[in-house]
């Protein structure tokens, strides 16, 4: 759970439309943006179409078949590439005789839907503390300041186990991990947008809607803060949360690869790999799959973030077209 160096700055005085198409039309001019989000897209497809897949392959995420896993070698799949068949497309859990494919389309899902769901509520806590903080007085800005200091100093790792942890296991995992990750890691959001809302605040047109709306409604701040400084506040907010969901994928694979985060039957890709690693010299094909997958997951997501970032900040694109006209006049 990093926290950028750089924030982009916002783009004050574009219509919504206008900026939309500007971002667009710089994305569309890097090839790797463009290709990480066919795979993020595909990803999400494949994910969501999960019940439907499994359906045409005639195969159940949590059905066991023994016929498939050879006893005497305890649970190695029979044949090459851990018992692919026509009937299993990409071959058998040892042990057990899942479906290894079925199994890794509903893995997809849970780590897609911590992933984004613990983003979305990192993105919530952390803009609302950070215009608090950054409209605020000294005292409330001081408090919020402190308690976002200590929270970034903790170990997330440790706590996030602590908490995951002394949790009855009825609880929904995937829900329990969503709030401990998002709990536990709004502090970067916070400190983007305090930085943010202070710049913005003493420019000319903030001051003065901050005073009009004083002056006409007594809630200055937050009626500013609405109207003004959160349109202003989405280039930096979206770009951090593009760099949000790959770090928490993998937070999620670290809990499960540790056992505190799902549990089985529940597929995850992290608890796979937890799995596989008395299975790496006899089937490696289940380690490599998961693990592909998730680097890819965390690439595609990682590359796209920082497509984003050079695409919403305008310095970065007024540098880039000066870097350009210097090579073409050599």
């Amino acid at each position: 759970m990093t926290t950028p160096t750089d924030a982009p700055a916002p783009v004050a005085g574009i219509p919504a439309t206008g900026a939309a198409r500007q971002v667009w039309r710089r994305l569309r001019t890097r090839p790797a943006a463009l290709a990480s989000s066919a795979v993020l897209l595909l990803l999400v497809l494949l994910a969501l179409a999960a019940p439907l897949l499994a359906a045409l392959e005639g195969q159940d995420a949590y059905a066991y078949h023994d016929d498939f896993v050879d006893s005497a070698r305890g649970g190695v799949p029979y044949g090459s590439f851990g018992g692919a068949s026509a009937d299993h497309w990409l071959g058998v859990e040892p042990g057990t005789g899942r479906d290894l494919f079925v199994r890794l389309l509903y893995g997809a899902r849970i780590s897609l839907l911590v992933g984004i769901g613990a983003t979305v509520v990192q993105i919530l806590i952390g803009v609302l503390v950070g215009l608090a903080a950054g409209l605020g007085n000294r005292w409330v800005d001081t408090v919020l300041g402190r308690a976002t200091d200590v929270l970034v100093a903790l170990p997330m790792l440790v706590l996030a186990i602590a908490l995951t942890a002394v949790v009855p296991r009825d609880f929904p995992r995937p829900l329990l991990l969503i709030l401990v990750i998002g709990f536990l890691g709004w502090a970067g959001t916070s400190r983007i947008v305090r930085a943010q809302t202070l710049t913005l605040k003493s420019l000319d047109f903030v001051a003065a809607s901050r005073l009009a709306a004083s002056r006409l409604a007594g809630s200055g701040r937050w009626r500013t803060a609405r109207r003004e400084l959160l349109p202003a506040l989405a280039a930096p907010v979206i770009t951090y949360a593009a760099i949000l969901v790959p770090t928490n994928i993998a937070v999620e694979a670290s809990l499960s690869f540790l056992g505190v985060g799902v549990t089985p039957p529940t597929p995850s890709w992290g608890q796979m790999l937890s799995t596989a690693q008395t299975w790496f010299r006899a089937d490696p094909a289940y380690v490599l799959l998961p693990a592909g997958l998730l680097f890819t997951t965390v690439l595609a997501f990682t590359v796209l973030g920082d497509a984003v970032r050079t695409a919403l900040d305008p310095r970065e694109a007024s540098r880039l077209r000066v870097g350009t006209r210097k090579e073409s006049s050599r």
